[in-house]
């Protein structure tokens, strides 16, 4: 039997070739994403590389607050700011809204989720407005991001969530109960308490930290994890802002958390806030940003202290590079903090909270 010939080879290679799984390649390798809001009001969805420049820019139908990259292909999740109910997965090459997803009823998105290792499902940090109760959503991208599940999230109001390095879960639950119908007023400060919970691949809660009562009114809001398992957890005091309490803290499973620097007084120059935290690569030093306090907080985790600020205005977004940090503001830029702060890019759009990395 004779084989293909050279030219039907060449010509099934590229026809495999045109079929072929798009991946970030694909659009240059971008490292963040971060939401922007244009002069004219539109807001969008941005690709930056570790320089701070533009890869691509697709267009949103309201404020975004956070993303979530797919491990492998060129497909953004942008979740609406809280008490949003949209959720776009979009292809970042060409601006295609590949599916729209709303919460069920009595639900709205907390900004926030993440997809499984493997890609295959995507879940979502959301508020059961009805019931008072976190929910975590999953969601099938085989079958265009259906639902296929709900899990409880261990706590009330869970905002951020990350995955960990065996592919587990950990979720922010912030502990402070909200209703659409009263706005972003806080329901149950007499009460509340929040915690990290740590769920399985199958929703299944395996372990939960809570802060002692003495931090009851701090409530964890956003995440880092560093190669190790340990997670980085920033807080926002929704008490007296004149007590320099500490905004950020470390936690690993099978273990107490661990307030970062708890006697030193610069943490009421965060105002109350903390916004977005990052380890560095090394997973020695974490950065916390306020933009409230219009500065950057960098504390060394061995020794437990703080190492130097940064007074950027409006500055929330923080991620790693190889050596050191990248920072988004709602000024307009992007800042390289090492030793120094050196500003990277000045645009004129508003960067708005975080700046997540594609990973």
């Amino acid at each position: 039997m004779r084989g293909p010939s050279r030219r039907g080879f060449l010509t099934g290679l590229l026809a495999a070739s045109a079929y072929a799984t798009p991946s970030w390649a694909d659009l240059g390798n971008p490292a963040f994403l971060s939401a922007a809001r244009a002069p004219s009001g539109q807001d969008s969805v941005v690709g930056l590389t570790p320089s701070g420049q533009e890869v691509f820019r697709q267009p949103l139908p309201g404020r975004g607050h956070a993303f979530c990259a797919h491990p492998t292909r060129p497909h953004v999740v942008a979740f609406a700011r809280r008490p949003g109910r949209f959720a776009q997965v979009l292809d970042c090459r060409t601006g295609q809204c590949l599916a729209q997803m709303v919460p069920p009823d009595g639900h709205h998105f907390y900004g926030h989720g993440c997809f499984s290792q493997d890609g295959t499902r995507l879940f979502t940090t959301e508020n059961d407005f009805q019931n008072a109760r976190g929910v975590i959503g999953a969601w099938s991208v085989a079958d265009g991001y259906r639902r296929i599940a709900n899990y409880g999230s261990g706590g009330v109001g869970p905002h951020d969530m990350a995955r960990l390095p065996d592919g587990s879960f950990v979720v922010a639950n912030g502990g402070i109960e909200t209703h659409p119908d009263t706005g972003r007023a806080k329901l149950n400060l007499a009460t509340m308490r929040s915690n990290l919970s740590y769920l399985s691949e199958k929703g299944e809660i395996t372990e939960r930290m809570a802060l002692s009562s003495e931090f009851r009114l701090n409530s964890i809001r956003h995440l880092d994890v560093a190669s190790d398992g340990r997670v980085g957890f920033a807080m926002q005091w929704q008490g007296d802002f004149g007590r320099g309490l500490p905004l950020a803290g470390i936690h690993q499973r099978g273990s107490r958390a661990r307030n970062l620097a708890p006697e030193d007084p610069r943490w009421r120059n965060l105002r109350g806030y903390g916004g977005s935290v990052a380890f560095d690569q090394s997973g020695q030093q974490l950065a916390v940003t306020s933009p409230r306090g219009g500065v950057l907080t960098l504390i060394d985790v061995p020794t437990d202290e703080i190492l130097r600020e940064h007074h950027l205005p409006d500055v929330c977004g923080v991620a790693a590079l190889p050596v050191g940090w990248i920072t988004t503001s709602g000024t307009g830029h992007i800042t390289r903090i090492t030793d120094r702060a050196s500003v990277l890019q000045k645009s004129k759009v508003q960067w708005d909270n975080h700046l997540v990395p594609i990973t």
